[in-house]
């Protein structure tokens, strides 16, 4: 079986990326798995992870038949991440092997705990959404504008000033930096309100 194995630490947790690695070649040794790449990403966990990108293509190009981590939390940015790569990975019939957790996702037991995790990021999903909902409710209470700032409604008369003065849609947008379709609504409104 060929397999890709992907290590990460953050940049205060270097000294374990040389044990991560140790211990996932010994695994695959042991099995007689091939390892056909082997990548390391060093950075906070929220940042994005070029090269475990790179194993996600190579699974896509069927290059490799399972994924072998050190630990779950190595390879997930958060809970939706994971299960999102997760579900992608077995879409593809690539295998995923926590060696920390003892998780292979090729068992049932290992299906059986990606069920739990997706349950798990819907309802982080849900909670998240919830906080939102309650953030807006409570910005409004307090009078607070919410959603994007109003950029070319601030400008409506001076974009009737100088449509009325000669300037074409284009110029318009291009002197007061807003876009043309802003242009063009506030002088299709300006007809309306004439009629």
């Amino acid at each position: 079986m060929n397999v890709g194995i992907y290590a990460r630490v953050s940049t205060h947790d270097q000294q374990t990326l040389p044990m991560q690695i140790a211990a996932m070649r010994k695994y695959a040794k042991a099995r007689a798995w091939k390892i056909v790449l082997q990548v390391e990403d060093v950075g906070s966990g929220v940042k994005e992870r070029p090269q475990r990108e790179r194993l996600l293509i190579a699974a896509r190009k069927r290059e490799i038949d399972a994924v072998l981590v050190w630990k779950l939390d190595r390879w997930g940015r958060s809970l939706t991440d994971l299960v999102t790569t997760l579900q992608e990975l077995s879409e593809l019939g690539v295998g995923f092997i926590s060696l920390t957790e003892a998780l292979d996702m090729g068992t049932p037991t290992g299906r059986a705990m990606a069920g739990l995790l997706a349950v798990f990021a819907e309802f982080e999903r849900d909670l998240l959404r919830e906080r939102v909902k309650a953030g807006i409710a409570h910005a409004r209470e307090q009078g607070k504008p919410h959603g994007r700032p109003q950029t070319a409604g601030h400008k409506s008369d001076k974009v009737i000033e100088l449509y009325y003065q000669g300037q074409n849609k284009s110029q318009i947008a291009r002197e007061l930096g807003i876009g043309r379709t802003s242009v063009r609504r506030i002088i299709d409104s300006q007809r309306k309100r004439k009629k």
